[in-house]
């Protein structure tokens, strides 16, 4: 499946503003909503899995690669969606979940992770190795990511074929952007960008072919309680400096909630792949506690969310900071959406089944327009399924549709 990339990215690097979206969650009803509205625009779409996500210990999700891609293709068939629309991806393939061990221990731990995400099926495969291990600096220097890089890249090439590596050494780190004194998020200098991508060339060697993908950054991020936005007329001139590598597009991430038009201007200044996470999570939560507050019990999920994160914290704690009240509306509203990793919890499941039972079959348009604004319920109106669930689809449907770029044949 890899020539549809290097197709979308010939097209990128030939002129036209083209991309395709990297929706990067386990969520099943943020995937659902994802494949099926692909499905309908007749597009392909990359389905990405991290390491810290999926790994072969399980992750934090207990899914292995080759469980991640059947637990996928069910929901696609359960949603009638053509397998086929599907690419799947690998995203911070490398040490990264195993920091905390000396770095020989973390990249055998790596060896294992990028065999198995080829083997399971996975193509598009972005190998991260920017972040130290124990007892070293916190970022590494070009020299030492490229090696690790080249060092998985050929174990990927031992156990599978068709595949399309994405490297780079400014990947934003976890849990939150790299801002300059003055508060903004300065892109990556663009004579850098070309350094990194030689040097990965050049230690890549005979697989330097399959790179695709640079990982830089274009001057987007969030926090938890606030968007860093891109300034539309900025170029910071990546094109150009990639003018020897026509084969290789860029990689943004970190694109959740930026205006519609950003999608656009991104695919116009080279970002043939563009990768959303929390922003999706974040509509389904907007949905589902809008829903909650539709209902008898008003707020009872809420209630139960509040619980279910005070008594597991290790999952927002640290990533968020200020007062109580600060604290508690960042649980539940932050950008950074670290809700997210609780839905699966027994609890969770529970209160959030409750609410569908709880609700009515249809409630009047009245009473919706309280809770959804229009643009929503209209998009609701076009899906199937039962009234709540076709308001849930619709929130995350509308966050996803601007990364959905006009395609050319």
């Amino acid at each position: 499946m890899t020539d549809v990339l290097r197709k979308i990215i010939a097209q990128n690097r030939g002129g036209a503003p083209v991309a395709i979206p990297s929706v990067c969650s386990a969520h099943p009803d943020v995937l659902r909503a994802s494949l099926a509205l692909a499905e309908r625009k007749d597009q392909q779409v990359v389905i990405e899995a991290t390491s810290n996500q999926v790994n072969q210990d399980g992750g934090y999700t207990g899914i292995t690669p080759e469980g991640f891609i059947r637990y996928v293709h069910d929901i696609a068939d359960g949603a009638g969606v053509d397998r086929n629309r599907i690419i799947f991806g690998g995203d911070h393939l490398g040490p990264q979940a195993w920091r905390a061990m000396p770095a020989e221990a973390a990249m055998e731990k790596a060896r294992v992770l990028v065999r198995d995400y080829v083997k399971a099926g996975f193509g598009k495969i972005h190998l991260d190795c920017s972040e130290g291990c124990a007892g070293e600096a916190a970022q590494l220097n070009d020299d030492q990511t490229a090696s690790r890089s080249a060092d998985l890249a050929r174990v990927c090439a031992e156990a599978g074929e068709d595949l399309l590596f994405v490297v780079g050494t400014e990947v934003p780190p976890p849990g939150g952007a790299r801002m300059d004194e003055d508060g903004d998020i300065p892109p990556t200098n663009a004579a850098d960008a070309a350094k990194t991508l030689a040097m990965h060339i050049e230690t890549f060697g005979d697989l330097a072919p399959a790179i695709g993908g640079l990982v830089v950054q274009p001057g987007v991020e969030f926090s938890p309680t606030e968007v860093h936005h891109m300034p539309l007329a900025r170029d910071p001139g990546f094109v150009a400096a990639l003018a020897d590598a026509p084969n290789v597009c860029l990689e943004a991430h970190s694109t959740d909630y930026q205006h519609p038009e950003v999608f656009h201007r991104l695919a116009e200044l080279g970002f043939a792949f563009q990768k959303v996470g929390p922003a999706l999570t974040f509509a389904y939560r907007e949905a589902l506690y809008a829903l909650d507050s539709l209902r008898g019990t008003k707020g009872a999920l809420q209630a139960a969310m509040e619980e279910v994160m005070l008594e597991t914290p290790k999952h927002w704690q640290g990533h968020y900071h200020g007062a109580e009240e600060a604290l508690y509306q960042q649980r539940h509203f932050g950008l950074a959406d670290r809700i997210r990793y609780y839905w699966p919890q027994p609890k969770a499941v529970a209160a959030v089944n409750a609410l569908f039972d709880n609700l009515p079959a249809a409630l009047p348009d009245a009473t919706l327009r309280t809770a959804f604004d229009e643009t929503t319920l209209a998009r609701a109106e076009m899906l199937s399924g039962s009234q709540a669930q076709r308001l849930v689809d619709a929130q995350i449907e509308l966050a996803l549709d601007p990364y959905f770029l006009e395609v050319t044949s």
